[in-house]
């Protein structure tokens, strides 16, 4: 099934609060993530305190709103795949367009993680992103098998590959993006990785 065209309103949204979030980043390097308020963000970029918090409901989410395409990524990537019988591989190919869209814009992206890894609220919620995009992964990772114990199995691989992925994420930031990403992923992926397992 073809991906439903975004309407302009929808757009526009993601462009106004794409451009919050760059001037946000910005408050939050100066100053701090637990100094700046949304007050203080108001003031940085020129919107009343109830327009900002229409875009974001929390500090939190307008850091990691750079984060918010990977869950669907991944699941587009999965449910786009052959038929592929190995599910771990599966998994691990389908995060390639997840690396891709990192790489666009890598030096953003390692500034964005830095902070992340310095505020422990910020490290919380962008793991429970990760454990909100799990459901949906899984679906696609079944492909419509309604069994239970086939579900519970997608989940445990879902959230085994997510945390791969933090791992060799984090890793790339320590290194400032001088090592491969997807090679990092390989070396976390082929950790769980058992012979013949599907």
């Amino acid at each position: 099934m073809p991906t439903q065209p975004l309407s302009v309103r929808a757009v526009s949204r993601h462009a106004v609060r794409e451009e919050l979030a760059r001037i946000a980043f910005d408050e939050f390097c100066a100053t701090g993530f637990d100094q700046v308020t949304f007050a203080d963000l108001a003031g940085a970029t020129g919107v009343s305190r109830s327009t900002f918090l229409r875009y974001f409901a929390n500090k939190e989410d307008v850091v990691l709103f750079v984060f918010d395409p990977i869950g669907d990524i991944v699941a587009e990537a999965l449910k786009a795949r052959g038929e592929e019988d190995n599910d771990w591989l599966a998994l691990r190919q389908a995060f390639d367009p997840a690396i891709q869209f990192l790489l666009d814009d890598q030096k953003e992206v390692i500034a964005f993680l830095d902070l992340i890894q310095a505020t422990p609220a910020l490290g919380a919620r962008f793991r429970e992103k990760q454990f909100e995009w799990r459901p949906e992964v899984a679906r696609e990772l079944v492909r419509g098998n309604s069994d239970q114990k086939a579900l519970i199995a997608a989940l445990v691989r879902v959230a085994a590959a997510f945390e791969c992925f933090s791992i060799a994420l984090d890793t790339w930031r320590e290194q400032k993006g001088t090592e491969d990403l997807a090679e990092l992923l390989d070396a976390a992926f082929g950790a769980l990785l058992v012979p013949g397992a599907n």
